[in-house]
């Protein structure tokens, strides 16, 4: 999982992997994020300190199951521009 910095992923977990976050809608600080936040920006909310993560909780196709979750990826290669 050489997640590529703000790809999001489908997992069968109940835990984070490491690099990764669930796609929660938490707030996150901008200074401790900032290659996560110069790609998400203040889209899913957010102010001058703070960005949030997308909430995908209830996109889950498998929600009913619990089984399947949305995480994004916090770290690894910055994505290319082209």
């Amino acid at each position: 999982m050489d997640p590529i910095i703000g790809q999001i992923q489908l997992f069968p977990y109940n835990f984070e992997p490491r690099g990764w976050m669930l796609c929660d809608g938490r707030s996150l600080d901008i200074g401790m994020n900032q290659a996560l936040y110069s790609l998400l920006g203040t889209t899913f909310g957010g102010d001058s300190t703070n960005f949030k993560l997308p909430d995908l909780r209830n996109a889950n196709p498998l929600a009913a199951t619990n089984q399947m979750k949305y995480y994004i990826a916090v770290e690894g290669l910055y994505p290319e521009r082209l």
